[in-house]
């Protein structure tokens, strides 16, 4: 019923599927990326750059981080809330390629109100939602970003049960071990983004999201 009820409100990841030849080109990619890790990668790819990302997720235990700022060598913990609104002073990070790169193009400064977003994980499968109030969708709020790659190693789950937003954090300071710049285009969502207004509840906008975003390219 939970997994009906996910696949009726939200958008699946994306299947990505390999071939020799890409892997290889990956691999490539991520050699260099382990020679100059404080280099960012901001060619463009042979291949759409969240395929890249999901390599590296296999490849390495890692966490992702979207940030618009471009030049971070080290993730302080700060304060801040979690899906639950619960408060905590930590880096945030998640597992999930997509997701952090909504937060990489989306130009804070730009943003008036609220936006509502998340990547929720049941039965190990994710499922995507993206929503701005009307101010900021007509502010045109999209700018290249940059995606950080963190080591896991010091991240735990924010959230437990069979359903769950893939929310990581740390309480101690991380240093990125890669870099890869991301434009707008990139986002694989970035036609399936829906407009709530700010009294909306959440559930609304949940319940509204497919509805909002259908006929879209993607």
């Amino acid at each position: 019923m939970l997994s009906y009820m996910m696949q009726k409100l939200f958008y699946r990841s994306p299947s990505v599927e390999m071939d020799i030849e890409q892997e290889q080109y990956f691999e490539n990619l991520l050699n260099h990326m382990r020679l100059y890790p404080h280099k960012p990668i901001t060619a463009t790819l042979r291949y759409p750059k969240h395929h890249f990302l999901h390599y590296l997720s296999h490849q390495l235990d890692v966490v992702f981080h979207g940030s618009n700022h471009i030049d971070i060598e080290r993730f302080e913990p700060r304060e801040q809330t979690l899906y639950n609104g619960q408060w905590t002073k930590s880096v945030f990070a998640t597992t999930d390629p997509i997701w952090p790169m909504f937060y990489a193009v989306l130009d804070r400064a730009k943003v008036q109100g609220s936006f509502r977003n998340g990547c929720l994980v049941h039965k190990k499968k994710r499922y995507h939602f993206y929503s701005l109030n009307p101010s900021t969708m007509r502010s045109s709020p999209w700018t290249c970003g940059m995606l950080y790659i963190l080591p896991k190693a010091s991240f735990t789950m924010a959230g437990k049960g069979k359903l769950r937003f893939d929310e990581w954090v740390s309480s101690v300071p991380v240093k990125p071990i890669g870099r890869i710049q991301i434009h707008p285009e990139d986002f694989f969502f970035i036609d399936k983004i829906s407009t709530h207004e700010d009294h909306e509840s959440l559930a609304k906008t949940w319940l509204c999201y497919k509805k909002r975003t259908a006929g879209r390219s993607k």
